[in-house]
């Protein structure tokens, strides 16, 4: 919920002349800090809303922590952020971001989620940033809405939620819905949101403050390429290996791959010995467990459903196959 913009004519560090454009009164940024939250994503939405006030020469944001509880929230660095009960959280508040890290059984908090529905109903605009946007769904508040999360966390949240389905962007915005990847992606998320509220111009200076002069676009992607990847640049075996990205839970035969590439099965055969010095099938199951490891750390599935998730018959030959490649079995794993 926006406050009415006032016309206010201020003086800029950078010219020290006056700037004739009105300044809206200043929004109240909530962050809902989770326990190991990410320190980078954290301070990349909340250092651009700092420049912004010492640019404009006075508090166009007031930036605002919150947790479950209140008291001090630990980063995964280690570092601690004092913060507010969220209960207490103000109806003056025009956005807030959850920023959560990767530990599930840390997502929900008891009364968490119904505080967010009701800042919600209130008008709050919510946020979410790395994981932050399991949360928001968790509440209920990301149906009929695009929003993105995390490429690490999109397994958990999928197989958790099947119904939603997250974008492959650095950030969304939909409405009152604003949600971002993580990392370095909360830099142009907050360019966005700062241009929304104060211009374009503004918002450039604002990132040229953090040497930030590449800002990406919303629907930029939050991994390299493939082909980076893979250090692969054979279109074919690329298709392939997309396609293994994407058939997790139901795998492709070697013969079916071939087919979709346009390839013999010699040929897909040499292309993977020749580009990636391991196997079709060796190549396949990689993905598969490293799927699962995802899913094993930050989804509430039992290891059958995650078997089967992964495309394994069962989860004996899951349990074999896990170990096989990382030396601990998939129980073993959920408790590191």
């Amino acid at each position: 919920m926006s406050s009415a913009p006032q016309n206010r004519t201020t003086r800029t560090p950078r010219t020290g002349q006056l700037d004739a454009k009105p300044v809206p009164a200043t929004q109240n940024i909530g962050f809902m800090l989770l326990p190991d939250f990410a320190l980078m994503s954290y301070a990349s939405a909340i250092e651009p809303l700092r420049a912004a006030n010492l640019l404009a020469g006075q508090p166009i944001y007031k930036v605002l922590n919150y947790s479950a509880a209140g008291g001090n929230v630990l980063s995964s660095s280690g570092t601690m952020v004092p913060t507010t009960p969220l209960s207490q959280a103000p109806t003056s508040l025009h956005t807030l971001f959850i920023c959560a890290g990767g530990h599930p059984s840390q997502w929900q908090a008891p009364g968490m989620l119904g505080n967010l529905r009701k800042l919600a109903r209130w008008g709050v605009r919510m946020g979410g940033i790395s994981s932050g946007a399991y949360v928001l769904a968790a509440a209920g508040l990301l149906g009929q809405r695009q929003f993105t999360i995390h490429w690490e966390h999109a397994p958990a949240l999928i197989e958790a939620f099947p119904d939603l389905e997250p974008q492959r962007a650095r950030f969304v915005i939909d409405g009152d819905r604003i949600t971002c990847g993580g990392g370095v992606a909360p830099l142009d998320m907050m360019h966005a949101m700062i241009a929304e509220n104060l211009g374009a111009d503004f918002a450039t200076r604002v990132s040229d403050w953090y040497l930030h002069t590449q800002v990406g676009q919303s629907g930029g992607p939050q991994r390299a390429s493939l082909a980076e990847r893979y250090n692969v640049h054979h279109s074919g075996l690329l298709r392939v290996l997309e396609k293994m990205e994407t058939t997790i839970e139901d795998p492709k035969t070697r013969d079916e791959m071939a087919r979709f590439a346009r390839l013999s099965t010699r040929q897909l055969d040499r292309l993977f010995d020749q580009h990636l010095g391991k196997s079709f099938l060796e190549t396949y199951r990689q993905v598969r467990l490293e799927h699962a490891r995802k899913l094993l750390t930050q989804s509430a599935l039992t290891i059958s459903e995650i078997a089967f998730a992964t495309g394994f018959s069962n989860s004996s030959h899951f349990s074999r196959s896990y170990k096989d490649a990382y030396g601990v079995k998939p129980s073993e794993a959920r408790g590191l």
